[in-house]
């Protein structure tokens, strides 16, 4: 006679989740094992986990999802937003044992396998958080299989280890080798040199989808190569690490403002404007991380509803126009165009005097809402000036 097979569930593998100041989380190892450390971070984002997962800016970082059950819809490959998936680690509460959606190629466990991306679950996310908002953001680890071995008090040794993340640069690891062209559907508008320090998918398809011709260029492009694709704007992602490390893509900056171009920048982008403007950045206590964040439009007095993945912020004064502080004013004058409603957090710039502006969060939110998305016909419709100018000047 046969005997039965078990219905139960094997158990579950050991994982810890240990933070610089010697919190250990205990759960159960999810994805791939080993060992991974990184500045732990959480976002609050209740949909959209494969998007956050491949976003650059993420790189460097063990994420935490607040949202408590991840995986239920599964992985694919039309959602991933860049070539791979960036976080270091990743840690959720709750993680789906089936992956049901017409959608789904693989399970959101087996694309963390595959990534080589070191996860944990069935840890308290909500203590976790807490934690990370009462003391902000913190160096971590996440370890399991072989990992264990070392013992947590050698574990708590290494998480102190590891450099902190401000100061710290990842643009050259997440950004392409060569530069591509991207053409978009029917006849282009005008030509956008977009710099990569980290872009995602979604920044591409909303320029192309507005008839803008897209040269992706390397953050390592010097002024020579960028003004050699002839654009008509110029346009600096997101991306990851402290703005103050970015040095020579702030440089190139001021070199595109003195040449009079059309600039747009999002999240990194913003941040290296106000650094190119003479202003100072900074770190944030947690960050804001999420596709809920309420943000308003000071020229409009809206309240948009915005996606967001920053640890840094522009330290500009809320209040009236300020001259920009680099080189004696030679920029002009400045505003600030949007504020976070959560914490006063500078959320936009726009130069005055220049064709320049930039926001601190995601207006191509993927995934996220919507509210944003004019920023890019913004940035269409600087083209069309840009190329009509350059028109009568030809004649």
């Amino acid at each position: 006679m046969t005997a039965p097979t078990s219905s139960r569930r094997p158990r579950p593998e050991p994982a810890l989740l240990i933070l610089e100041d010697g919190t250990v989380l205990r759960g159960s190892a999810y994805g791939a094992r080993g060992a991974r450390h990184g500045e732990v971070v959480f976002t609050t984002g209740m949909t959209g986990y494969q998007e956050t997962l491949s976003d650059p800016s993420y790189a460097g970082q063990i994420v935490v999802q607040t949202s408590p059950h991840i995986g239920n819809t599964g992985a694919n490959q039309q959602d991933m937003e860049s070539r791979r998936i960036w976080v270091r680690g990743y840690a959720v509460r709750d993680a789906s044992r089936l992956a049901s959606n017409h959608r789904s190629e693989q399970t959101l466990d087996e694309l963390l396998i595959e990534e080589d991306v070191v996860g944990i679950s069935d840890i308290d996310t909500r203590m976790l958080t807490r934690r990370l908002r009462e003391s902000g953001s913190m160096r971590g680890g996440i370890f399991s299989g072989d990992a264990l071995a070392a013992g947590e008090e050698r574990l708590i040794e290494q998480v102190r280890e590891q450099p902190a993340m401000s100061g710290s640069s990842f643009v050259d690891e997440v950004t392409i080798a060569q530069p591509v062209t991207l053409e978009p559907e029917g006849e282009a508008i005008g030509t956008v040199a977009a710099v990569d320090l980290g872009i995602k998918g979604a920044s591409l398809r909303s320029m192309l989808s507005r008839g803008l011709r897209v040269h992706l260029l390397p953050a390592t492009v010097d002024r020579e190569e960028l003004l050699a694709t002839e654009p008509d704007a110029v346009f600096f992602s997101n991306g990851p690490g402290d703005p103050a490390a970015a040095g020579a893509q702030v440089e190139l900056l001021r070199e595109v403002l003195d040449a009079g171009l059309p600039f747009f920048g999002i999240c990194f982008g913003n941040q290296l404007l106000g650094r190119a403007l003479g202003f100072d950045t900074y770190k944030l206590k947690y960050g804001h991380r999420g596709v809920n964040q309420p943000v308003l439009d000071r020229e409009t007095g809206k309240v948009e509803i915005t996606a967001h993945n920053h640890g840094f912020a522009l330290d500009v004064p809320l209040e009236g126009e300020h001259t920009a502080p680099h080189d004696g004013g030679r920029y002009g004058r400045v505003a600030v165009t949007h504020v976070g409603l959560n914490d006063d957090v500078v959320e936009g710039i726009r130069c005055l005097d220049r064709p320049a502006y930039s926001v601190q969060y995601h207006p191509e939110a993927a995934a996220g809402p919507h509210d944003a998305s004019y920023l890019f016909d913004r940035l269409a419709d600087l083209v069309r000036e840009q190329r009509a100018t350059s028109v009568q000047k030809e004649s």
